[in-house]
């Protein structure tokens, strides 16, 4: 994330009527639905929100490139706070707040919106990590897109009012985040979008196998400001043998089944290389494949 002297919020209605929100390294893309009044309210308290939503990540910015440990620690913002709370569960691994950060900001751009509004649906995606509103009646289709230079949907999933899942996000290697593993991309379903967004980094980082074509070079070659260190991370993926692909696949899969019985996901999504896997409690949602039928589970 960047650091002090960025440019002022800057603040636009995308031709569809899209709200477009964007500031230094966070770049929102917001949706509502229901009575225009309360539309446009929603919109104008999105933008009063999101005013200091960077500088007072910026101050926090030691704490939350610091991997979690015992004891907790005290944040003062309410988006560093989230971050925190979403990765908490996770400390046993490496992990730092920064791995929940568009999640967060998404769930608190969220709650702004909602406050004393009326509103059929919502949503508010921060580059692909989103936090929904779904209100009863109604629901939200996604997409997945494994692979950003070639955009074309691999899967699909309904959320409905009845579900729990508010939050999605998606993780790999190709991705704008770095990543420990080879995942052509890792979609998570939660109950927050920073939870979300905690699970879909530790599972991507999980979809990970040794093969002289995987690239790796330290975080902070790539990145000088990584909260990584010096941890090796994915840079290039060559052509791996498929039995490569399902072991790889296999180990964030296992990942993402230790998460569900905790609640820290619903539902998991997991591509590499045209193979995927899902893991879901019975009662997430229906995730469709597109073009060769259901995913493998």
């Amino acid at each position: 994330m960047a650091g002090r002297g960025v440019n002022a919020p800057l603040r636009a209605t995308l031709p569809d009527g899209r709200l477009h929100l964007q500031h230094g390294p966070i770049d929102l893309v917001i949706e509502a639905w229901g009575a225009r009044a309360e539309v446009e309210a929603a919109y104008a308290q999105a933008w009063a929100r999101f005013q200091d939503i960077l500088q007072t990540l910026v101050f926090e910015l030691p704490l939350l490139r610091a991997p979690l440990r015992d004891p907790h620690p005290l944040a003062r913002g309410p988006v560093a706070r989230r971050m925190i709370a979403a990765c908490w569960p996770h400390r046993s691994v490496f992990i730092t707040p920064m791995a929940a950060v568009a999640g967060a900001v998404a769930d608190e751009m969220l709650a702004a919106m909602l406050a004393r509004r009326t509103l059929a649906k919502a949503y508010v995606n921060d580059g692909g990590d989103i936090a929904l509103h779904i209100a009863p009646g109604e629901h939200l289709s996604i997409g997945v897109v494994t692979h950003p230079q070639c955009p074309g949907l691999s899967a699909t999933a309904c959320i409905e009012f009845e579900s729990p899942v508010r939050g999605i996000a998606t993780s790999g290697w190709r991705g704008r985040s770095q990543s420990l593993g080879i995942a052509d991309a890792v979609t998570a379903l939660a109950r927050t979008a920073a939870a979300a967004d905690a699970a879909a980094t530790l599972i991507a980082n999980a979809v990970n196998v040794e093969h002289p074509s995987i690239l790796r070079r330290p975080a902070r070659e790539v990145k000088h400001d990584s909260d990584l260190g010096d941890l090796a991370v994915t840079v290039a993926v060559g052509d791996l043998p498929r039995e490569c692909v399902a072991r790889a696949l296999e180990s964030g899969y296992a990942a993402a089944l230790a998460m569900l019985p905790a609640g820290l996901i619903h539902s998991a999504y997991l591509s590499l290389r045209g193979q995927s896997r899902v893991a879901l409690v019975s009662d997430a949602v229906d995730w469709i494949k597109r073009r060769t039928g259901r995913p493998s589970t």
